[in-house]
């Protein structure tokens, strides 16, 4: 998945949908879905005694909404957009935007260098 935590996100589906970015709080890598601040609000209805609630009640969170649902927020282009993935002449990859071709970050260090002893 491209999305990463930290990343700028539009909601593009359901009742949060907006040109609103939003932050990305978590990548839930198993079931291809992110948290996104804000979105997708529930109540945990919770017993006396929980750590976060002793007094009980309903306890209000964000739950996980599908990557497909959500689109990267590129700030240089102020647009939703695709992400690209490039790499580079030192062997690092890099996410860019597919709509201005704006550099989002290096993902991976360079790989080391083999030496051959001969």
């Amino acid at each position: 998945m491209r999305i990463r935590k930290g990343d700028q996100v539009v909601v593009l589906t359901g009742d949060d949908a907006g040109p609103t970015p939003r932050k990305v709080l978590a990548v839930v890598q198993s079931g291809d879905k992110v948290l996104v601040e804000g979105v997708n609000r529930v109540f945990k209805h919770v017993r006396r005694g929980h750590p976060k609630s002793p007094q009980g009640g309903r306890l209000s969170r964000e739950m996980p909404v599908a990557s497909s649902n959500v689109a990267f927020f590129c700030s240089s282009c102020s647009k939703p957009t695709r992400i690209g993935m490039r790499v580079l002449a030192d062997g690092r990859k890099e996410r860019f935007c597919k709509k201005c071709d704006a550099s989002i970050g290096v993902i991976s260090p360079a790989p080391k260098a083999v030496v051959v002893q001969g």
